[in-house]
């Protein structure tokens, strides 16, 4: 069995519905919308299909919402679940790729697939554990040759993504998890309410299982890079950085190492 999530807040109608409709054409079992929303306006998809469940939550984070349908796919007893986001749709087949993936390769515990843009460009989402100069600098050293540099090498573009490796950092725009590890490592934490909570699920995630890239497989992503746009967010953004150096180390970290992935 597979169950899936998707994190609301006043989120595009016609995004949810082309995801819906994706979601529908797969062989995803259950789906579950989780509204953080002031309104329960988008209730109404629930009536779609009996596969679709839709919850309205408190906006308690990403994480927070994500952990309200994580707990309903164990106690479902599913095998999968996948985490969404709303902007991001594929063509077909994509679920079941990763299905036969991960049946074949036991050892992993979360593979992403290549993310693509609209226009067909890869989005560059693998990434190493990062430094406090590789998050904070790609925003405030005003360097573009020292930030084009530093970005190309910690999201991996001398990897060329055209095969599968072992990556410690996948985006949370799509995440294929086997529920077992999710119990075992308790989902995502939530004192990140936004932003790097993928990063630490990952990395949790990585301490007892592998986590790959399979790039046969691939769905679309419609990136805003939100909080390069909006201060709010922006704030949130480094927040979540600081908790997530404040827990794993800000310069001594015994498990981040520069250097190439198991492939």
């Amino acid at each position: 069995m597979i169950t899936a999530a998707v994190v609301t807040f006043h989120t595009s109608r016609k995004d949810l519905i082309r995801l819906i409709d994706c979601v529908l054409h797969s062989s995803i079992d259950k789906f579950f919308i989780i509204d953080n929303s002031t309104n329960d306006a988008l209730r109404e998809f629930e009536s779609t299909s009996e596969r679709i469940t839709y919850i309205y939550s408190d906006n308690l984070g990403f994480g927070s919402g994500h952990n309200v349908a994580i707990n309903r796919a164990m106690d479902l007893g599913c095998d999968y679940h996948i985490i969404i986001n709303p902007d991001i749709y594929w063509d077909e087949n994509v679920i079941e790729k990763l299905t036969q993936f991960m049946n074949e390769n036991r050892d992993c515990g979360l593979v992403m697939p290549k993310i693509l843009y609209p226009n067909g460009e890869v989005q560059y989402l693998c990434k190493l554990l990062p430094t406090p100069l590789d998050l904070f600098g790609r925003r405030f050293i005003p360097f573009k040759a020292f930030q084009e540099k530093r970005n190309a090498w910690y999201e991996m573009h001398w990897s060329g993504y055209e095969k599968v490796m072992e990556v410690p950092s996948l985006s949370g725009c799509f995440m294929f998890i086997r529920t077992d590890i999710l119990k075992r490592i308790g989902g995502f934490d939530e004192r990140f309410f936004m932003y790097a909570e993928d990063l630490d699920l990952c990395r949790r995630i990585g301490e007892i299982a592998r986590t790959m890239y399979y790039p046969q497989a691939s769905v679309f992503h419609e990136y805003e890079k939100g909080s390069y746009k909006n201060r709010k967010l922006l704030r949130y953004h480094i927040c979540s950085i600081i908790k997530y150096f404040n827990k794993w180390g800000w310069f001594i970290d015994q498990k981040r190492k520069k250097e190439i992935p198991i492939v």
